[in-house]
């Protein structure tokens, strides 16, 4: 499987890819320099760098989630919250009918981290968790990054 690792403001950050798709982007090096120059990951990368660089986008990318039906599901629902918005665990779970704990158990096995925006999922009147980068430090950066840190101020 084709691998990249990048330097970011918030930590080496690494991407998978896996047939035509980014299956995996996470904080946690997957191998010491990766780095291979597929289109897709080249694309990625340059998504990503401009995200830190240049301010909020949105990711184009070609994605995959491995994982039960459940853990798909709170990765779409993830995925739907827009640019500078968040949700909660609980408002997530309502939707989907499901426990609020497992919602965010699915949502801190988020395998592509940061292009799906686990980050933007808090808890009721909290933060919430986060396994990503050096965890709720990390959210709290990419929060204020995405101008939604006026909850946090």
């Amino acid at each position: 499987m084709p691998r990249m690792t990048l330097d970011t403001p918030t930590g080496t950050f690494s991407l998978t890819e896996e047939d035509g798709a980014i299956t995996r982007a996470t904080w946690a090096p997957v191998d010491d320099g990766a780095r291979d120059d597929t289109p897709l990951l080249t694309r990625a990368a340059e998504q990503i760098r401009a995200y830190f660089e240049d301010g909020p986008l949105s990711f184009d990318l070609p994605l995959r989630v491995a994982g039960s039906a459940f853990q798909q599901a709170v990765c779409a629902e993830m995925a739907a919250i827009p640019l500078g918005e968040t949700s909660t665990y609980g408002q997530i779970a309502k939707r989907l009918k499901a426990p609020a704990q497992a919602v965010g158990q699915a949502c801190g096995a988020n395998p592509i981290a940061l292009i799906i925006p686990c980050h933007r999922v808090l808890g009721t009147g909290n933060l919430g968790g986060f396994s990503g980068g050096s965890g709720v430090e990390t959210k709290v950066w990419l929060l204020r990054h995405e101008r939604a840190g006026g909850l946090l101020i």
